[in-house]
């Protein structure tokens, strides 16, 4: 069986999703919708550097929308963190799936519950007129931050905390919006406090799914959650590739959060993000850590430059989805509730047959 998707957004994460879709032999592109003006009319091969392939962008949203596809694939920016409407993701989603249409998003949404009722309400609805299902899923939150550690549960024979660290420096990362503008790398400590709110919220909403997934996955009744922050200030200005960090302006930081049950930790996820591999020394090098204390104890370090794009990486596992998500029942679907999603036919030279069930 064939699926047809419609892909939505044509970022680095949407075009790595457009090459992927166009490889996978049990997925066919029956459209690309995109916000940016200038993209309309352009041929999809001509966005990704090849010979054209006969299907172009869109910024008609009827118009894509009114298509025959299976599922759609919604990739753009997060808007709980980007543009003036923070509730137009949800929007969209509702949206799409009202109108039939299955959807793997990659903007978050991972585990709904963490946005309260009545988001799930919103979701559950729209599925139910549609006859539809949604399916959030990333790299971390996504996988990192819940699948991996869920999966690393099935040797365990008792589970006394689980641990998931992201460490990631930005000295590389070319964009001034993300680095300056979204993270508030490069800002005065007062500058980050009247200005973050929005975006510690967002990440605060991502990492909350991860906890609350883990913790409904593993039967696991959280009592209290917490949140920390922490900054570094620079003790010298120096460059990187999105710009300047000038002395005594945000270097580096580190949020925490815990599900916390009897006053003790029980699952701890953590994130530092620097502007330089140099600064904070004190803080845990780059790398991603998976760590379970219990019996068996388990720890999995991944190590810096563990993966090489994390970008590709979080549109692929939203592709590998699109049979699962579109063979489900109508409904919210999260991992908890669909099969194994793996790399089906990236081998090259896989065989092209249909996937089980």
């Amino acid at each position: 069986m064939t699926f047809r998707v419609l892909q939505w957004s044509t970022g680095n994460v949407g075009r790595a999703s457009l090459r992927a879709i166009l490889a996978h032999p049990e997925i066919e592109l029956a459209g690309v919708f995109a916000h940016a003006p200038e993209k309309d009319g352009t041929d999809v091969g001509s966005l990704l550097g090849r010979d054209e392939i006969g299907v172009v962008v869109t910024n008609d949203l009827d118009a894509a929308l009114s298509l025959d596809v299976d599922c759609v694939l919604h990739m753009p920016l997060p808007s709980q963190r980007y543009g003036d409407d923070p509730g137009r993701d949800l929007d969209d989603l509702c949206r799409i799936l009202r109108a039939g249409r299955n959807v793997i998003t990659t903007v978050g949404y991972v585990y709904p519950r963490a946005y309260g009722d009545d988001v799930v309400a919103r979701l559950e609805e729209a599925c139910a007129v549609g006859g539809a299902s949604v399916h959030g899923t990333g790299m971390n939150p996504g996988w990192l931050g819940e699948l991996l550690p869920l999966v690393m549960t099935g040797l365990s024979e008792r589970i006394d905390r689980i641990s998931v660290l992201e460490s990631t420096e930005f000295s590389f990362y070319p964009s001034r919006d993300v680095i300056f503008e979204m993270m508030g790398l490069g800002s005065t400590p007062e500058r980050f406090e009247t200005s973050s709110e929005r975006y510690v919220g967002w990440l605060s909403g991502l990492f909350r799914e991860s906890l609350l997934m883990m913790a409904d996955g593993l039967a696991l009744n959280l009592e209290e959650e917490t949140r920390s922050v922490e900054l570094v200030l620079a003790d010298e200005s120096f460059e990187i590739a999105a710009g300047r960090i000038e002395v005594g302006t945000i270097a580096a930081q580190r949020f925490r959060w815990t599900g916390n049950v009897g006053g003790e930790e029980r699952i701890v996820l953590e994130a530092v993000y620097r502007a330089g591999a140099e600064v904070a020394p004190e803080w845990t090098a780059p790398g991603c850590k998976v760590q379970i204390e219990g019996r068996p104890r388990m720890a999995m370090d991944l190590g810096e430059g563990w993966i090489s794009n994390g970008l590709a990486a979080t549109a692929m596992h939203a592709v590998h989805a699109v049979p699962h998500v579109c063979r489900a029942e109508p409904g919210i679907r999260t991992f908890l509730d669909l099969p194994l999603i793996v790399g089906r036919h990236a081998f090259k030279g896989a065989r092209p047959v249909a996937a089980p069930g």
